[in-house]
């Protein structure tokens, strides 16, 4: 089996499309475009595929809603600009997923979210809810009111950080280029596409060296880091033509369009490496004799009712070790609960949580996708 082949197994896919192509090079919002990508997504949906748009397009639509040629410098421009380019913006995602009877979700990041750890497992939460439910999620960066990401920030960084939150199989950049070519196509015109290199290739910055468009902020360079971040989750990224016909359609059935730029290893075993180098732990969970036996065997979440004892101090979201009653170590991973929220819950049922707590966050103590067995 082909890589490119491997691609029409994604189960999750995060898809980022650019400024550019959202609005028509900055005419406004080309609805009739965004429309097709809708239905291409719609149709992944149905085959079973959960999908994650990251969708440039605010300052740009606000722009051209304002009347402005130009990308301003102010940053209180910027700032209007993306709050009245916001509102048309995510009214037209939640028009054209209506068509197939699907709603989307506003979902306004910045990147100290994805750093945070507990905001991270918030916003982690809240998109696995909503694609659970087959809400289709609309990610974008908060540029009304966080100033750095304005200045710094750019969605191609964003997609591959969502795409490392909800854990996907793939990224795809969807862009106005029809991928990574050897050489800069503007100035060479026997450039060549790049049609697929590992994401960690020290040829590829090379290659991507160049400017941004006028209405992005990142450029094929950015595309090149946003891969290498992707990778760490174990993704793979395809950077492509957004407006090749049927260009996601054909990207999920394993044709060989755009570039495609794979991890070094699969997405699980990259996952586990994560955890298992994570920062040192902060806590310690001590579980019963069932409990043990039930993450050794793999695949299973730690329930509070198999906790025996908390020790530490630590936040939702941190690093805790899990010993036997031994104190053999056999698991660690990143707790759903703050120290004293696990003492309190410890040894019940997770259907007694809220009654102890007064809510519930998680009915596992820590998620077996965030877990290591050591």
């Amino acid at each position: 089996m082909t890589e490119r082949s491997q691609m029409s197994r994604a189960r999750r896919l995060v898809i980022k499309i650019g400024s550019a192509l959202l609005t028509n090079d900055g005419k406004g919002l080309d609805v009739e475009a965004l429309a097709r990508w809708v239905d291409q997504v719609a149709e992944l949906i149905a085959a079973g595929v959960e999908v994650v748009v990251v969708s440039s397009g605010s300052v740009a639509e606000g722009m051209s809603r304002l009347g402005w040629s130009a990308r301003p410098q102010q940053l209180h421009e910027l700032q209007a600009a993306a709050a009245v380019g916001q509102m048309g913006l995510v009214q037209t995602w939640e028009a054209q997923f209506r068509r197939h009877g699907r709603h989307a979700a506003q979902v306004l990041l910045t990147h100290d979210d994805l750093s945070d750890r507990k905001r991270y497992l918030n916003a982690r939460s809240t998109l696995r809810a909503l694609l659970d439910f087959g809400v289709v999620p609309i990610v974008n960066e908060n540029d009304t009111v966080v100033t750095d990401e304005i200045r710094f920030g750019d969605n191609d960084t964003l997609g591959a950080l969502v795409a490392n939150l909800v854990e996907a199989d793939g990224l795809i950049i969807l862009t106005d280029q029809q991928g990574l070519f050897d050489r800069d196509p503007r100035k060479h015109a026997d450039a060549r596409l790049v049609s697929e290199r590992r994401a960690d290739d020290p040829e590829l910055d090379a290659m991507a060296a160049g400017g941004a468009g006028v209405l992005g902020r990142g450029g094929m360079q950015t595309k090149v880091r946003a891969a290498r971040l992707a990778a760490r989750s174990g993704a793979f990224t395809v950077i492509v033509g957004g407006r090749i016909d049927a260009v996601v359609s054909r990207l999920a059935a394993g044709q060989s369009l755009g570039t495609l730029l794979l991890p070094e290893q699969g997405r699980l075993a990259a996952r586990k490496q994560w955890l298992a180098s994570h920062l040192k732990t902060r806590g310690q969970l001590i579980l019963d004799d069932g409990a043990v036996q039930v993450l050794c065997r793999g695949g299973r979440s730690l329930l509070p009712v198999g906790v025996r004892g908390v020790s530490g101090r630590f936040r939702r979201g941190e690093m805790v070790s899990c010993v036997s009653e031994s104190g053999q170590e056999v698991a660690r991973g990143l707790i759903n609960y703050d120290a004293d929220e696990a003492r309190a819950i410890a040894g019940r049922s997770s259907d007694r949580i809220a009654d102890v707590l007064g809510y519930i966050s998680d009915e596992e103590m820590i998620h077996r996708d965030n877990m290591v067995i050591v």
